[in-house]
């Protein structure tokens, strides 16, 4: 992904992201290179970060119902790895309250400072974001985002273009489809 949420091209912070799944989870591993981190002081990831997407962040938002497409599953991991799982319904006036919701989704992260390339992997528990079980042809509503850097030069970088100025907005979410290995 190499696009802010108005469709510009970001080049120089192309997100790489790769998924994959087993019949109890589901995968995403992001490659996400940088110049400058926007890292929240003294981290803690025993425990959620709420707000963590104040800071540097890899976010997937997946949906499994395709007849109310404002009920989605939030989930962001920093390069540090912090995280947050929310339980979004757009319905409601505060979605941020999904928050106390817990997925019990597992994350790990690295830096590469001379690369200047962090790395953040998430493993989302299956039954926290559908009540089919896990199949090839199982199709998700979902988009991908990423924040990068410090106040003024902060970067959005996004799969599916939102073309607003949140990330929030679920009628342009793409789809992701789980696929067998051949």
């Amino acid at each position: 992904m190499e696009t802010d949420p108005h469709g510009n091209p970001v080049p120089k912070y192309r997100t790489e992201v790769r998924t994959g799944w087993t019949a109890q989870n589901l995968y995403f591993l992001f490659v996400c290179p940088y110049e400058q981190l926007n890292l929240r002081p003294n981290p803690k990831t025993s425990t959620e970060t709420y707000g963590l997407w104040n800071w540097d962040v890899a976010e997937v938002f997946i949906g499994a119902d395709f007849k109310d497409v404002k009920r989605y599953k939030e989930f962001e991991i920093s390069p540090q790895g912090e995280w947050t799982d929310l339980d979004i319904d757009l319905h409601k006036p505060h979605h941020e309250e999904g928050w106390t919701w817990n997925s019990g989704f597992q994350v790990s992260a690295r830096i590469d400072r001379a690369a200047r390339v962090w790395y953040g992997a998430v493993k989302i528990p299956y039954s926290a974001i559908d009540t089919r079980p896990p199949a090839a042809g199982n199709i998700f509503r979902i988009n991908i985002f990423r924040s990068q850097g410090p106040g003024p030069n902060r970067q959005e970088i996004t799969w599916q273009v939102p073309m607003a100025n949140t990330f929030h907005v679920p009628e342009r979410f793409g789809l992701l489809e789980l696929t067998k290995k051949n």
